[in-house]
């Protein structure tokens, strides 16, 4: 058999292979000879089946597995001959014109793209800065108290803020449409669960009161029969609440789990989450702009076969999440397409970070791994139950080893970039998505 390469394309390359018929031929009668050994066919013993017989029924099958087998191993010894690296799998194209006694392909495949670390000295990252204070703390509590808030039923005309339990019937042009009824229906208004105008309208009613409006629906409602229809709504007040939060006492903080009720501990641990929360988001920053920095150093092309197989199993992850959450899939085909350029930026980091992690050793070391997985289980009721839970199975601990490794590049392009601490705003942190 021979090859020969052909390269077109930064990453793809062409390779032909030549593969004699004789040597073929040759494997196909081995193969019919093995199964002879063990193939029934009615009227023969087990073993005493004419070869021709066997060929007749089962020489396609063993000729096209010793095509199949002859190509694989040309193509294994070209590959290792040339020290190619193959991303994904060949496309065995034949060729026409063949000469006498030979079968020849061409193995189209793509390449990984060789990577040399860049230099990071022109890279700019910002190090957000900020220190919880007790004005966060206190703002945390508050954000805890409104979840908890109740509501005390009153006899007086409702406003923003309050939660109405109403009855409602909405129609468009005489007749009940879908979804414009229900009794005992609770909303606050302000809160924008309801349409605006629909929750202004409670505003100054008390319960018992029955009022009559026309509103119109926006023109990007979801329900497109109401898109930009004017309806009539007749709505009936059946209760108002007025909101009431809870005081911040010992029974507060128990709610949030400090069993003796101490104020001051609650303080405490709310304190200490929002340190581990503002960590968590500051890390994520840092870490967003080094792998930024380390895609603008190591500009590369990527393998579609990676880049293709990537973003499949994110739209597979898609459909799994979707699934958990009750929803019929089936009925929302996800496309692989919408995941491409999120395939490729993490197609190249992926490569990136590997010849990053080999040439500087950035290797995760197991106190790291320990470390890591201590501090996150630190967020959890009973911290030693998670840590033996990340140490009982190996591949949970790779989770952890990646994360580590991640870590380990983000500080060495701290290292060796430019860096500048700036401080942050609370909100503008917390309100981040992380």
């Amino acid at each position: 058999m021979e090859t020969n390469q052909e390269t077109t394309n930064a990453l793809e390359r062409r390779i032909d292979l030549s593969i004699s018929v004789e040597t073929i031929e040759a494997q196909v009668q081995a193969r019919l000879k093995h199964l002879a050994r063990t193939v029934k066919m009615p009227g023969f013993r087990p073993g005493k089946v004419p070869l021709k017989m066997v060929e007749q029924t089962h020489g396609g099958q063993a000729r096209s597995e010793a095509l199949g087998a002859a190509i694989e191993q040309a193509f294994g010894e070209k590959i290792q001959e040339e020290k190619l690296r193959v991303a994904g799998q060949p496309r065995i194209e034949p060729k026409e014109g063949s000469p006498e006694g030979a079968m020849e392909f061409t193995a189209v495949f793509e390449v990984y793209p060789e990577v040399t670390i860049g230099e990071m000295g022109d890279k700019q990252i910002e190090r957000p800065t900020l220190e919880v204070s007790d004005a966060e703390v206190d703002k945390t509590i508050d954000v805890l108290r409104k979840q908890r808030t109740t509501y005390d039923a009153v006899e007086r005309e409702a406003k923003a803020d309050d939660r109405v339990t109403v009855d409602f019937t909405g129609r468009k042009d005489g007749e009940v449409f879908q979804g414009g009824e229900a009794t005992d229906f609770p909303f606050v208004i302000g809160a924008g669960s309801m349409l605006k105008e629909f929750e202004e309208a409670a505003i100054g009613m008390k319960t018992g009161d029955t009022k009559k409006f026309n509103m119109t629906f926006p023109e990007d409602y979801h329900a497109k029969e109401l898109a930009g229809q004017e309806v009539e709504f007749e709505i009936t007040i059946k209760e108002v609440g007025e909101a009431k939060l809870p005081e911040v006492d010992e029974e507060f903080a128990k709610s949030l789990g400090v069993e003796n009720g101490d104020v001051a501990k609650m303080r405490e641990e709310v304190k200490a989450n929002l340190e581990r929360e503002v960590s968590r988001r500051i890390k994520a920053r840092v870490k967003e702009q080094a792998m930024d920095a380390l895609l603008e150093a190591n500009p590369i092309d990527v393998p579609q076969a990676l880049v293709g197989r990537e973003a499949e199993a994110m739209a597979q992850n898609a459909r799994q999440d979707m699934a958990q959450r009750g929803m019929q899939v089936k009925d929302l085909p996800i496309s692989a397409d919408w995941f491409m350029d999120q395939a490729v930026r993490r197609v190249k980091l992926g490569l990136v970070l590997a010849e990053l992690v080999k040439t500087k050793e950035l290797f995760a070391k197991p106190e790291q791994v320990r470390a890591l997985v201590e501090d996150f289980a630190q967020s959890y009721e009973d911290p030693q139950e998670v840590i033996d839970w990340y140490y009982t199975q190996p591949d949970r601990l790779q989770q952890a080893e990646a994360l580590v490794i991640e870590d380990n590049a983000v500080e060495w392009v701290l290292a060796n970039a430019k860096t500048e601490d700036k401080a942050v705003d609370f909100d503008e942190l917390m309100g981040s998505a992380a």
